[in-house]
């Protein structure tokens, strides 16, 4: 699912019995939960997933507007991250406190954010409430007020984090990186902005924005809970129905990182962060699966994966070592991140490099393959299907993946598909390219550095 890590392996001899247990009866959870996913269709074409669930009297609701940060225009970085912290801060004929007590009174819960591809919204409430709380964010949605006092007081709050840590080498790092993979792609932006850049933003750059992205073309919502469909077709058309039809994005490109570069931000401190990234592979792409399996088997499977065995176990030179595939909507690549002592990260590079080559040379072993294999199908309910807001959460990347409501019951047949040759194959084409590299600590040596 886009921009999601490979789930993370959990580690213990009582946890390994757990899952044991587990993977024997998560093929049926799964499989249920397939079969419960209705589609909704309301009056006024608003569509949702929706499981019933009323083991518990509460309703999830998860959704989405396509848009996000990328959106920003130019100068004015950082307006759509203080949109999402106006929509419970007034709406309607509710000022901020009035909103915010109604939405006490209903015992709900709002929240807002954003990535760079999406506005996402959610709540949840009891279901004896859903009226309330129903209404409370239709106002969020349709009718936000953004009004002056909420915007300075939310504009100073990001300003104080931004000048925090304006000092602090990761972030000065993380900033820096951004530009040195995507140049001047909006991607290369901060999501937050700047102190300069949100000083320009005005309530009217905030409404602008929010008829531009609110709008029904651009929406997908899924719902988990005590609520049947006829009874969220007509919540669906209160929330959404009001809204324009057709969103007015400004077009996005498709993006490539630019590899083969060194970055090192020099920063005395005991500790070295590394990066690196690969290409990554398009989550609609053929060879996806066969990459989701080889990522597993190089660092997605935390406490099993090659480079934990050979930076930590073998070596001691990091606490841990990951890599993961980052999907958006306009880019992809493989990423590898760690951190070590100082003294010893000209070594912890070489090693991590060292392994990249011998997975792009050789692949994997057929032991190794059938291992990330079980894994990452035992541990999907675990990580994606554990709670009706995680549910929800899930079936709106579906959505946004165009999956299809089936896609948790194909699930384990993409996986297990996957051959030997296919993951030696997509190792050989992602790993073999000289990746970007940021260092974020003391000045490495070239020689060292290089290997």
């Amino acid at each position: 699912m886009a921009g999601k890590p490979i789930p993370q392996r959990l580690a213990g001899p009582a946890v390994t019995l757990v899952l044991s247990v587990l993977f024997l009866i998560l093929p049926a959870i799964t499989a249920r939960a397939a079969v419960a996913i209705q589609e909704v269709k309301s009056e006024s074409g608003v569509t949702a997933w929706l499981v019933e669930d009323y083991t518990l009297p509460i309703v999830a609701v998860r959704f989405v507007f396509d848009g996000g940060s990328s959106q920003d225009p130019a100068g004015k970085e950082g307006l759509a991250n203080l949109m999402t912290g106006l929509f419970d801060e007034g709406a309607g004929d509710l000022d901020s406190d009035a909103f915010q007590t109604r939405l006490d009174d209903a015992g709900a819960e709002m929240s807002f954010s954003e990535t760079r591809d999406g506005i996402y919204g959610a709540m949840r409430m009891l279901s004896e409430h859903e009226d309330e709380a129903f209404d409370l964010l239709r106002l969020a949605v349709t009718a936000p007020r953004f009004d002056q006092a909420p915007i300075d007081r939310i504009r100073s709050q990001i300003v104080a984090d931004i000048i925090s840590t304006r000092n602090d080498p990761d972030t000065i790092a993380g900033n820096k990186w951004a530009e040195a993979l995507y140049g001047s792609h909006p991607y290369a932006r901060r999501d937050e902005g700047t102190k300069e850049s949100l000083a320009t933003v005005t309530a009217d750059d905030l409404r602008a924005a929010h008829r531009a992205m609110f709008a029904r073309s651009g929406l997908h919502v899924a719902v988990v809970g005590a609520i049947d469909a006829e009874t969220l077709k007509r919540k669906l058309d209160a929330v959404f129905g009001g809204l324009p039809e057709r969103q007015k994005l400004t077009p996005v490109p498709d993006v490539a990182p630019k590899f083969g570069k060194e970055l090192q931000v020099n920063y005395d401190r005991p500790q070295t962060s590394l990066r690196l990234a690969f290409p990554g592979v398009p989550r609609a792409a053929p060879d996806f699966y066969a990459a989701a399996v080889m990522n597993e088997i190089l660092g997605g499977g935390t406490f099993t994966s090659r480079l934990f065995e050979e930076v930590r176990e073998k070596r001691g030179l990091a606490y841990s070592v990951d890599s993961g595939l980052m999907n958006r909507r306009h880019t992809s690549a493989l990423l590898i991140s760690t951190a070590t002592r100082s003294d010893r990260a000209a070594e912890t590079l070489q090693v991590i490099r060292d392994v990249v080559k011998r997975m792009a040379e050789q692949g994997p072993t057929e032991a190794e393959l059938a291992a990330a294999k079980e894994y990452l199908v035992g541990a999907y309910a675990i990580n994606n299907l554990n709670s009706s807001g995680s549910i929800a959460a899930t079936l709106v990347e579906l959505q946004l993946d165009d999956l299809g409501r089936d896609y948790i019951e194909r699930r384990s047949a993409y996986i297990n598909g996957v051959t030997l040759d296919e993951v030696k194959a997509v190792a050989r084409k992602l790993l073999s390219v000289d990746p970007a590299t940021l260092i974020v600590g003391p000045p490495l040596a070239t020689e060292e550095g290089k290997g």
